[in-house]
């Protein structure tokens, strides 16, 4: 047996037990409901390992007085409209995952999160544990509302190291022409090229988040951000979507990925199976690769690179994008605010919960991890993840979580649009610096 398998084989036990405890909270219908009134009410993203990690911190928590908490799950998208629907009614949760900047912000300028500043002040050596870059991520206007409380997720391609060997690609493209080269080689093969999830517009996002870096480097995102009139259309967001428009045309992507779903294992499917033989996707892939198709893992046949470097780009190549971390926050409507931010400063930092986090194949934002994530069953990808986040000179948050929410559904809309052919580059640099002014 594999030591991807024992790690999976591990989790067995904890995730089961996760599992029924989640079941139980699925009626949830305000904070607490489920525990009871004295009792605290997580939400959180569906993850089978991370899952086990949560309940596990969870468990030890509830061991201790004061209130229990209760976790529940979503998947990705209904969580989003989940959350939105319940933050600031009596019906929120007392703790929620969130990504930080723009998708934080809204919720901050609404009085709906509690500020954790002053906790954190008064507990140094736990303000201090969390890499400086993510708490940034978490933190408005010198204020603090949100502890990173899963691994660092930039972005990187996933690749299915037999189908490269039967194409007789020795190594993973380090530039775009070179990129378009194997696209092409893996076509006379037989093989789609790329896998996307295409249901779903934020897989597609990553793709014009990596080009328009290469292309432009992080100045073109950074007024984008600030507002600056015509940003949508600058150059380098347009010769990213020509580029995107060209992969479609080749068929990278095959021809029915719109029709492709991440959170049902779709376009992970596509890639252990061999059919695709690679996937662009946040370092989250390998702990759900571990829970769905750990044989896959155990046969050592997942492989991982960084996203090429673009001929005549001004970005830096090692520039990346993604996720610096994911992070739970406290509800300003929560019955017991001082409980929930109590559980983020003592779990978060915590040895147990570390650990289970890299077991699972997650780095968490924690300093001084060199030789803790260079051992044990996922120790090549987490030395990998760990030494991209360290190295990066810019790590660019995914902008459907760094842009308000209105801006970044437009901008997932007509994304799509440009993938399916329903709109040009051009018209997608139009639609959106209308959509930022209104």
């Amino acid at each position: 047996m594999s030591t991807w398998s024992r790690a999976r084989r591990t989790l067995t036990a904890g995730a089961l037990a996760g599992a029924l405890a989640l079941t139980a909270a699925c009626g949830t219908a305000g904070p607490g409901a489920a525990a009871g009134s004295d009792g605290l009410a997580l939400w959180t993203l569906e993850n089978e390992g991370i899952n086990g990690v949560q309940q596990a911190a969870v468990d030890a928590f509830n061991a201790g007085e004061g209130p229990d908490i209760t976790l529940r799950t979503y998947v990705n998208d209904p969580y989003k409209a989940a959350l939105q629907t319940a933050i600031g009614s009596p019906n929120a949760p007392d703790i929620f995952y969130n990504w930080g900047g723009g998708n934080l912000a809204g919720y901050v300028e609404a009085g709906q999160v509690a500020d954790l500043t002053d906790a954190l002040a008064a507990r140094p050596e736990v303000r201090d544990a969390f890499l400086p870059s993510v708490m940034e991520v978490g933190t408005l206007d010198g204020r603090v509302y949100g502890i990173p409380m899963q691994g660092v997720q930039p972005v990187s391609f996933f690749y299915n190291k037999q189908v490269f060997a039967d194409a007789g690609i020795t190594e993973f493209p380090t530039t775009w022409t070179a990129f378009l080269d194997v696209v092409e080689r893996l076509k006379a093969a037989g093989v789609q090229p790329i896998a996307l999830a295409g249901s779903q517009a934020w897989t597609e996002l990553m793709y014009l988040e990596y080009l328009v870096e290469r292309n432009g480097g992080p100045e073109v995102f950074q007024a984008i951000v600030d507002g600056t009139p015509g940003a949508w259309s600058d150059p380098a967001v347009i010769t990213s979507l020509q580029q995107i428009r060209d992969l479609v045309d080749r068929g990278a992507f095959g021809t029915n990925f719109a029709a492709v779903n991440y959170d049902n294992q779709g376009s992970q499917a596509l890639l252990t199976s061999g059919r695709a033989a690679m996937e662009l996707m946040g370092s989250w892939e390998v702990t759900s690769l571990n829970d769905n198709f750990p044989d896959f893992l155990d046969a050592g046949l997942l492989g991982w690179a960084d996203f090429p470097a673009v001929e005549g780009g001004t970005g830096d190549p090692s520039v990346i994008v993604g996720n610096p971390s994911n992070f739970y926050s406290v509800s300003a409507q929560s019955s017991d605010v001082a409980a929930a931010t109590e559980f983020l400063l003592t779990r978060m930092t915590d040895p147990a919960y570390i650990q289970g986090m890299i077991d699972v194949g997650q780095v968490p934002a924690v300093s001084g991890l060199d030789e803790q994530v260079s051992t044990g069953e996922f120790a090549d990808f987490n030395a990998y993840s760990y030494a991209q986040v360290q190295n990066a000179p810019t790590f660019t948050q995914s902008w459907d979580q760094a842009l308000p929410a209105d801006v970044a559904q437009a901008m997932l809309t007509n994304l799509s649009r440009v993938f399916l052919g329903e709109l040009s580059p051009e018209g997608f640099g139009t639609e959106m610096d209308a959509a930022a002014t209104r």
